[in-house]
Parts: structure tokens; sequence; C-alpha cells
């Protein structure tokens, strides 16, 4: 059997806020922006990777949800305990200059992990947490 991973999804907050730092200080492409009673939903990705995106989604964007999930959801995004995703890069020192560069919050500076790998960790304005590893 041959699957590749084509989409995955975090909550956003603000849709406008969300597409600037995935945009313009993560460097993801825009594939879709897409409006829908009152909601928006971005479809985000690495350039060069057509096949792999994030969607970005409002949390009420479920039918099945209630208001009191929606709260539940809001507040575990603002913790950074909701959504989270792992990126890699080539030369993480780099990119963690250019996410300070633009002011992005900030949870834990390039280390050393004891599991082996070198990573940082960052929150996108939703609260959703990244990290980003260093491969070779």
């Amino acid at each position: 059997m041959n699957m590749t991973i084509h989409s995955s999804f975090l909550p956003h907050t603000d849709a406008e806020a969300s597409l600037v730092f995935y945009r313009d200080v993560l460097g993801f492409e825009v594939r879709k922006d897409v409006g829908y009673n009152g909601m928006r939903w971005l479809t985000i990705g690495p350039p060069g990777q057509p096949d792999t995106a994030i969607v970005l989604q409002p949390p009420a964007a479920d039918p099945g949800i209630t208001e009191d999930e929606r709260i539940v959801i809001t507040e575990m995004m603002a913790k950074g305990t909701f959504g989270r995703v792992l990126l890699a890069t080539a030369d993480l020192d780099a990119v963690f200059e250019q996410i300070c560069a633009a002011n992005a919050e900030i949870v834990q500076e390039p280390t050393d992990q004891p599991y082996g790998v070198r990573d940082c960790a960052i929150r996108d304005p939703s609260g959703n947490l990244i990290r980003i590893q260093q491969f070779s």
C-alpha cells in the first residue's frame, strides 16, 4: 500500500493573522482561501511540495461541535495544547532567526533534545504549537 499525508488540519481564531504568519513568516504558499457562512478556511503548504498541505479552519467549522466544546477548544488552542504540527528544515538556526525577527511567540529556542533531535518550538497566532526540527 502506498499512501501519503495530503492534508492535516489546524484550527485558527484569526484567519488574517494566520495568513500573515504562515505565508510571510514561515514562507508557505497559500493554495486556497475559502469563505463560507462567515467562516474562512486557508489551505497552505511548503513551496515545492504541492501534495502536502495544512488546512487552517475555524474551530466552529464542525457542525457537531457544541458552543461549550468550541469554548474548550479555543481555550486549549490558547495554551498550545489542542493542535500541533512538526516541521523540519535543513537550517534550523536561520529559520529561527527569521521567526524571531517577525516577533513570533517563542516557546523554546533551538535545543539539542535528549531523544536525539535538535529543534525549537513556537506558537502560531492562534496558539497552536509548532515544533521545527533540524534535518540533515
